[in-house]
């Protein structure tokens, strides 16, 4: 491939755990992003401990929550008694007293993988290498699900000769806090030979309140690092700790007791002439992490209540070599595959996706024992387990594992079958981040939620080859087809997963996704051996496809409404018609959709419609992927690319922004770029039917 750079440090693995002058294995180059990310994934557990650079260097700018509010971590490395910020912003002192960490580090450079961040930073005549890895491998749900990330450093003397070095790392209270002025406390705790500071509020008001733009308040968080000889850590104001470090290269040891109170790591690496490295854990302990109808729930790694958030710790410690080297391997090969069936933007944008689409999820267990996978929306409306959310979000998790495919879809049989949601219809979703208690969204989308509900149904019993799962949900899905089958060719005014722009009546696309969600059900008949039921919705898919093809035809494409002339939209909808094998719609529907969306380009990509300039980024790589040759689906993701590459918006990925200006329109941090990876899913089906 062209312009293949690679990255030849790589992960870094212990082969001691001492901190001093440890040798680092460097494996495999992997094959380096080089995508100019609107912002950085460092640190990211789940909605709430969800943390970004929103910038191009690492100490531009304090490390924020996704929502923008800052949740800072500083680091700092001192070389031969010289002192270089490498983390976060310096900071002008009370009483006119000068900031010490005012001199930065040169950052050489920064890549995003699927599950790590590597940086790395010219400090005068040493080099530091940075990885923050957030081990979200899909096919382990006890590792997804433990709330520890990594940052892993290495030092090395540029010129061989030998350097006195010391690394600081220093979090800020506000990680465990909603609101800067609320309360804290600060305090150590140590066992099994690791050091932790740990903060939270002192009200501790669990799962007290919901919304949006808000941040946890309640549960601990907690800095760790393993205890050696050369390790200090401190809980003093960050004046103190900083002007000690950076005059003495050490932090005090006695912990002092101030409302201001930080959490503060020193590492003293000694003399470097060739390179030493070690790490620090971040974890977050929620104590109960969603209240589901009533019950509150613990986070999935503590469901049945006899783990603690120290094991949790001490098993990242225990495990650190294994996930490193599992982060490496799973990023390289997504970002292989990607580039095979997508190319190199295609690839680089999925790289970028991964972890922002997984940690806006909380895992959890029902009480009846069920897995569950709850979304937030994040700044959509903060509604959680939200049905046309998990629909976009789908393919990274159809791809990767069904069971989380199942977890999604859970609450929202529970909520219809329990009696709780009566309607002919899916409910929208089950409540406001965190509290599952029922629908809170003010608008019903009867069509689009059915036929979400049927269509990733189907997906899941196609992968596992058999219809269990259906059969466990039979009289709930045949309800929701029947109301398809009478309501869904031509929807009345009704909102859709594009609400944003408002109701509308005769909605072409959302008719497809009526009609193919009766396919779906047809499907899953067969699959049931129901050979006449299923004979039977085929016939109403097929009849009502012939209807919708005559119903929209306007010359050269398809309509946004049947009964408006000279409009179109994207019909991104058809792509389960065609990664399924459904052949419910013509081929010609899509070659002619594809050719008239290549007239309609932006110069950040294809509008949504004709009635505005804005997009969705998730229904651009569905458009794109109806494409059967490559060529054609780069043709539609290169200007999606251009945008994340150039656009003045430095926020966690936005998937609803302007096609032509370097400018979201809203939304951040959403779950639903996992609709990035329909490509490698329709890849993985093509290859396995």
């Amino acid at each position: 491939m062209k312009n293949l750079s690679v990255i030849f440090w790589g992960v870094l693995l212990f082969v001691c755990m001492s901190c001093r002058d440890t040798q680092s294995i460097v494996r495999n180059s992997s094959i380096k992003n080089d995508l100019r990310a609107p912002a950085y994934p460092l640190i990211m557990i789940d909605p709430y401990t969800n943390a970004w650079m929103f910038g191009d260097t690492l100490y531009q700018d304090e490390v924020r929550h996704w929502t923008g509010e800052p949740c800072p971590l500083t680091g700092a490395l001192r070389v031969d008694g010289t002192t270089y910020r490498f983390m976060g912003t310096s900071r002008i002192y009370p009483d006119n007293k000068k900031s010490v960490l005012t001199r930065a580090a040169i950052q050489k450079s920064v890549d995003v993988q699927a599950t790590q961040t590597y940086y790395e930073f010219e400090c005068g005549p040493v080099s530091l290498k940075l990885i923050f890895t957030s081990p979200l491998l899909l096919d382990n749900l006890e590792l997804l699900s433990r709330p520890v990330n990594y940052i892993t450093y290495e030092v090395s003397s540029l010129d061989k000769a030998p350097r006195q070095v010391e690394i600081y790392f220093e979090a800020s209270p506000f990680w465990a806090t909603d609101s800067v002025t609320q309360p804290v406390t600060v305090e150590r705790v140590e066992e099994d030979g690791i050091l932790c500071l740990k903060t939270g509020t002192k009200s501790q008001k669990i799962l007290k309140k919901s919304g949006d733009n808000v941040r946890i308040d309640w549960g601990y968080f907690y800095l760790a690092v393993q205890e050696e000889d050369n390790v200090s850590v401190c809980i003093a104001p960050a004046e103190n700790l900083r002007t000690t470090f950076y005059n003495e290269g050490r932090i005090e040891e006695k912990d002092i007791n101030s409302p201001d109170n930080r959490s503060g790591v020193c590492i003293n690496l000694g003399e470097v002439s060739t390179s030493s490295s070690g790490k620090v854990m971040i974890g977050y302990d929620d104590i109960n992490s969603i209240q589901y109808f009533g019950t509150n729930l613990r986070p999935y790694w503590n469901r049945y209540g006899d783990k603690n958030i120290l094991d949790m710790i001490s098993g990242a410690k225990k495990d650190y070599e294994m996930i490193m080297s599992r982060c490496y391997q799973f990023d390289n090969e997504l970002m292989s595959t990607a580039r095979s069936v997508g190319g190199k933007e295609y690839a680089e944008l999925c790289a970028l996706a991964y972890r922002q689409a997984i940690a806006a999820h909380k895992l959890v267990e029902s009480p009846d024992g069920e897995l569950m996978f709850l979304s937030k929306e994040n700044f959509s409306n903060g509604s959680i387990g939200t049905v046309d959310i998990t629909y976009p979000s789908s393919p990274l998790f159809l791809l990767y594992n069904v069971e989380l495919v199942k977890a999604l879809l859970n609450p929202i049989f529970h909520y219809s079958e329990s009696g709780r949601w009566s309607k002919p219809f899916p409910a929208h979703d089950i409540g406001t981040y965190p509290l599952a208690n029922g629908q809170t969204y003010n608008g019903d989308m009867p069509v689009e939620e059915s036929g979400n509900m049927l269509i990733l149904t189907s997906a899941v019993c196609s992968l596992e080859g058999k219809a269990d799962y259906a059969l466990q949900h039979w009289e709930t899905l045949t309800k929701w087809v029947q109301y398809l089958e009478e309501k869904g060719l031509d929807p009345e005014e009704q909102l859709c997963t594009d609400d944003f722009a408002g109701h509308f009546a005769h909605n072409t696309n959302l008719s497809i996704k009526a009609i193919l969600g009766i396919a779906s059900y047809s499907r899953l008949a067969r699959q049931l051996g129901e050979e006449s039921l299923s004979d039977r919705y085929r016939k109403v898919a097929l009849e009502m496809s012939d209807k919708w093809i005559r119903m929209s035809e306007d010359g050269d494409h398809y309509r946004l409404t049947f009964d408006k002339q000279g409009t179109w939209s994207q019909k991104y909808n058809l792509i389960w018609d065609k990664i399924m094998n459904m052949g419910i719609f013509p081929d010609s529907v899509v070659d002619k959709e594809l050719r008239y969306y290549r007239t309609r380009q932006n110069q950040y990509g294809l509008p949504l419609d004709n009635r505005a300039t804005y997009t969705k980024t998730d229904w651009i790589v569905w458009t794109a992927s109806l494409s059967s040759d490559t060529t054609t689906f780069r043709e539609f993701i290169k200007p999606l690319y251009r945008f994340m590459n150039e656009t003045e918006d430095r926020i966690p990925m936005s998937d609803w922004i302007f096609t032509d200006k370097p400018h979201h329109k809203g939304f951040r941090a959403r779950s639903v770029v996992g609709g990035y990876f329909m490509k490698m899913l329709d890849d993985k089906l093509s290859q396995h039917p």
